[in-house]
């Protein structure tokens, strides 16, 4: 998450502690309208966790 909320702040040119409050509002937006197991996937990607482990993870919950 630390590197999504550097990329926000360099982005937008604002301060790592506004973007860490911009990113927490769209990530718990998104989690409040995505199924759980979904969500979960997106719990793990921002804990440091890879695109590729979050969508096996995805891929198995949806039965593919």
């Amino acid at each position: 998450m630390d590197e999504l909320v550097k990329s926000v702040a360099d982005r937008v040119g604002i301060s790592e502690d506004q973007a860490k409050k911009a990113v927490d509002i769209v990530v718990g937006f998104l989690k409040q309208r995505l199924p759980g197991s979904v969500s979960g996937q997106v719990d793990s990607l921002l804990a440091g966790g890879s695109a590729a482990d979050a969508a096996k993870g995805l891929g198995s919950k949806l039965g593919l």
